[in-house]
């Protein structure tokens, strides 16, 4: 979620009943103070903040999000014994993203409130255990006794009745709100995304961080160097820096990351997040009465 997930996509996911996270990996620390405010003035409900911590950044986002009162916390791309001490002393809630049961567990033994288990089929960045949300959800619910939260592949109330389950007790959806009016995305991202077909992601740079990317000339090259054998240094050297933004922010589908998931197959239109979560509701219901209504 990544150049997308602002103010105003959590404040409105929020509105609709959900939890709105705001994303802090495209942020700076002085934008991430802004979205947070921001956020405040827009929705009375709660909403949280997902931050990677893999960035230099990070740790002041995260002193930034505590001086702001956000109580709500969501790590990813590290390890969350990093933060999770300061976190849980100031009475907050932490979530960490994972894509193996082993790292689930860890994420348990860590003080973890609960785990979100993101299957091969995610967008942006991934695990590179290649483990698909159909077996990785099972086997996370089965490793640990906290609370399981199903990502990756997920667009449709259908699938979100499927995570359920698998044992799931909830589902965290990023591709289809990326692809909405509120998100921060370029609307030119948005709309090939929406005009994508269901092969047309692939992961790529496992050597350096794994990242689900829609073709465009840039993933081309790096396939191309990935296919040649070259070095963690020169897939470091062609990403260069501020492709994701270049992409999605801007709207450069040429020469930036394109990032989302495989679930882009089925997503066709840019609606409102309230209309997404009216389609994701009556669509789970709908799949709970029939599979009700065959036994």
């Amino acid at each position: 979620m990544i150049c997308n997930s602002g103010s105003a996509l959590a404040a409105a996911v929020s509105e609709a009943g959900g939890l709105g996270l705001i994303g802090a990996g495209s942020m700076r620390p002085d934008l991430f103070r802004e979205q947070i405010r921001k956020a405040r003035i827009l929705t009375g409900r709660k909403f949280g903040v997902n931050i990677p911590l893999l960035y230099p950044h990070s740790p002041e986002c995260v002193e930034i999000a505590l001086a702001e009162g956000v109580k709500i916390f969501f790590t990813s791309a590290g390890s969350p014994r990093k933060v999770i001490g300061p976190l849980k002393d100031s009475g907050c809630v932490v979530v960490h993203v994972v894509a193996s049961p082993a790292l689930a567990v860890k994420c348990r033994d860590a003080g973890c409130d609960a785990v979100v288990c993101e299957g091969f089929e995610a967008g942006g960045h991934n695990g590179r255990e290649e483990i698909t949300t159909m077996v990785l959800v099972p086997e996370c619910v089965a490793a640990v006794d906290i609370p399981v939260i199903a990502a990756g592949g997920i667009a449709t109330g259908s699938q979100m009745a499927a995570a359920l389950a698998l044992g799931a007790e909830g589902v965290q959806i990023g591709s289809r709100f990326a692809v909405s009016l509120e998100s921060s995305g370029h609307v030119a991202f948005k709309q090939a995304v929406v005009d994508a077909g269901p092969g047309d992601t692939r992961l790529v740079l496992k050597a350096h961080v794994p990242v689900r990317l829609l073709k465009n000339a840039f993933r081309d090259r790096i396939t191309a160097l990935e296919s040649g054998g070259a070095t963690r240094e020169a897939l470091v050297a062609e990403l260069g820096t501020g492709r994701a933004r270049l992409g999605m922010l801007e709207g450069d589908l040429d020469e930036g990351e394109l990032e989302i998931g495989q679930v882009s197959g089925l997503i066709n239109d840019i609606p409102a997040v309230s209309e997404i979560m009216d389609r994701l509701l009556t669509g789970y219901e709908e799949t709970v009465r029939k599979l009700h209504s065959t036994n």
